[in-house]
């Protein structure tokens, strides 16, 4: 709701933007509240235009995958929600070339529990992973995605969201 009204309500559109007037409405919202919230959410958010690339990231960073190697964009190490020591979100700008894949993604893959330990995913496979299937079309890295997480978690209880999102320039 924070982020849609930012957008619609109050007509902001570069990320770095929508995700402070996101974290003023989200702190405002919580503040109605009798009880303390001590809550808050994680997001990458970015615009294209043409192929420039806009990010601005509340803990979650931006991934592109650019001729076999990964190109993290990290985010800014604070949430949407009340916190200690807030600052404006920051915009990066990053100009795309063909064949590029951006990703944004939730923690939930990484931090999934499985494998034969029963242990996360973690940052470093999920980046091997990527890599790994940079070749194939979007709809059949989905596939494999799927088929990953799943092996992977096996008959364990899945934790968290899980949220990817590829988009191939």
């Amino acid at each position: 709701n924070a982020l849609n009204r930012a957008v619609r309500e109050y007509k902001y559109y570069q990320p770095n933007e929508i995700l402070d007037k996101a974290r003023e409405i989200v702190i405002q919202e919580f503040e109605k509240s009798v009880d303390e919230v001590k809550d808050g959410m994680d997001i990458a958010l970015c615009s294209l235009h043409g192929k420039t690339l806009h990010f601005s990231g509340a803990h979650n960073p931006l991934w592109i995958l650019r001729k076999g190697e990964i190109l993290v964009t990290k985010a800014d190490k604070q949430p949407i929600g009340k916190f200690e020591n807030a600052a404006p979100f920051t915009t990066h700008k990053i100009e795309l070339i063909e064949g590029d894949i951006i990703y944004l993604f939730s923690d939930g893959f990484v931090d999934q529990f499985g494998g034969l330990k029963g242990k996360k995913f973690k940052s470093k496979t999920f980046r091997e992973l990527l890599i790994s299937m940079q070749e194939k079309s979007m709809q059949e890295q989905k596939v494999s995605l799927d088929e990953a997480f799943e092996d992977w978690r096996g008959e364990l209880e899945q934790i968290d969201d899980v949220c990817i999102i590829g988009v191939k320039i």
